[in-house]
């Protein structure tokens, strides 16, 4: 049991460091409006005030502000957007209770932790599947974070934290409510997303998931409220399903979405993004089809920005995106993409170069012969159609769009993957790097 947590949390090194993460987190304002650019006068004039109060068990955190995110699969995410004051204080008490639970968490957890991250998740997986356990019990934990039982969440957290006044400060967080609208609904249940302090209050909640599955001796990964058992046959799958489904909505009283979760192949079955296929690591069919809907917003000919600005914004996507999917070991869809991509930039120089001269003289600079620069630049063919033809791809060549800024998803996939030099293709797998 550890006591007089509260002061460790007031310490100003705890909230300068807390202070600097927020900061750098940048994020919209609560339901008071303040930013963080106006955070530090605010601070410097009422913190002494907010922190006697905390001392003296008095202070009341403000509701969080309800925020709508879209996912990409259909349907919206709920996030709680605390007050600024507000994620200050919460981070200062993440940073002193995250030394004293992290330590304990399963290697099997790999969700908002120090050191740890989804790839490891889905190399966890990937090994359980190389070992011969290659059915999952895929279990949908239902709007996770807005069911969170606070009895069960804080009873759990009494058996290692003894300050009370901590303990009811993260009460007070918990029930601080949400501001929906103009009005403010009580929040009995659920820990919200958007706050620094959820991510560590569900790891210690679903910790206890963690224990009940190692004490039955399966074998599994965890991030956050997504998670994936993996069993040898299909009837112990289902057994799994049944017994530990119970357990979570028992004991861990939460809400398990019968619609979602599944026993099936690991194949079939998606995790944090990829699936696992002939032991290798893939991205799912649903992210590939995001990735194709994102590009094509990004490429769009309607998009009234500059080719400049275009490829800028284009490639902080790529990056971002091959930095999370580049593990994927499936390669034949890689250049593939390229081409496609390089494909809609060419109809974006053509649409903008738009009229027929502006058409004629930009072709006659790339070096393509008069005769051919003036019959494509005259022609009424779509865009995209003209985007494709050889005199529109010797002009727009691979190499000047590199030049432009243009990068290549192979060359990042590549970097991903760790290769720095040639490599024989010897499948559709295994790229010439």
């Amino acid at each position: 049991m550890t006591t007089e947590l509260l002061e460790a949390v007031l310490t100003s090194d705890n909230l300068t460091q807390a202070w600097k993460r927020v900061k750098a987190n940048k994020g919209a304002p609560g339901i008071d409006g303040m930013t963080i650019d106006d955070f530090p006068d605010h601070a410097r004039a009422h913190w002494p005030a907010v922190r006697q109060q905390i001392r003296e068990g008095r202070y009341q955190p403000q509701p969080v502000r309800r925020v709508e995110i879209p996912k990409p699969g259909g349907g919206k995410r709920l996030l709680g957007i605390p007050t600024v004051m507000d994620r200050v204080i919460q981070q200062a008490i993440a940073q002193v209770l995250t030394p004293i639970f992290d330590p304990s968490f399963s290697d099997s957890s790999f969700g908002f932790r120090p050191g740890r991250n989804a790839h490891q998740a889905i190399r966890q997986v990937q090994a359980t599947v190389k070992d011969g356990k290659s059915i999952a019990v895929d279990i949908d934990l239902a709007k996770f974070f807005d069911t969170v039982n606070h009895d069960v969440l804080m009873n759990l957290l009494g058996r290692t934290i003894a300050d009370k006044r901590l303990l009811r400060l993260i009460g007070r967080y918990l029930r601080a409510g949400v501001l929906v609208g103009e009005h403010v609904e009580p929040s009995e249940v659920g820990t919200p997303q958007g706050g620094p302090l959820s991510p560590l209050l569900a790891n210690i909640l679903l910790h206890q998931l963690d224990i009940e599955l190692e004490k039955r001796g399966h074998r599994f990964a965890r991030y956050a409220d997504d998670m994936v058992i993996l069993v040898k046959s299909e009837r112990a799958a289902q057994r799994v399903m049944d017994s530990i489904t119970r357990y979570l909505e028992t004991t861990l009283k939460l809400k398990v979405n019968l619609a979602k979760s599944k026993v099936a192949p690991m194949s079939e079955c998606a995790f944090l993004g990829f699936t696992i296929k002939g032991k290798k690591i893939r991205w799912t069919d649903k992210v590939l089809a995001n990735f194709k809907h994102r590009i094509k917003e990004l490429t769009g000919r309607s998009w009234g920005v500059s080719m400049e600005y275009r490829l800028r914004k284009l490639g902080q996507y790529l990056r971002g995106w091959t930095a999370y999917f580049g593990i994927s070991q499936y390669y034949r869809p890689v250049p593939e993409l390229d081409e496609w991509i390089r494909r809609r930039i060419r109809m974006c120089y053509w649409k903008q170069w738009r009229w027929a001269r502006t058409k004629i003289k930009n072709l006659l600079a790339l070096g393509v012969d008069l005769k051919s620069a003036i019959q494509h630049g005259v022609s009424s063919n779509s865009y995209w159609q003209m985007s494709r033809t050889p005199v529109i791809k010797q002009a727009i060549s691979n190499a000047w769009l590199k030049e432009q800024g243009l990068l290549s998803v192979k060359d990042l996939w590549c970097n991903a993957q760790g290769y720095t030099g040639k490599r024989r293709k010897t499948s559709s797998s295994v790229p010439t790097c």
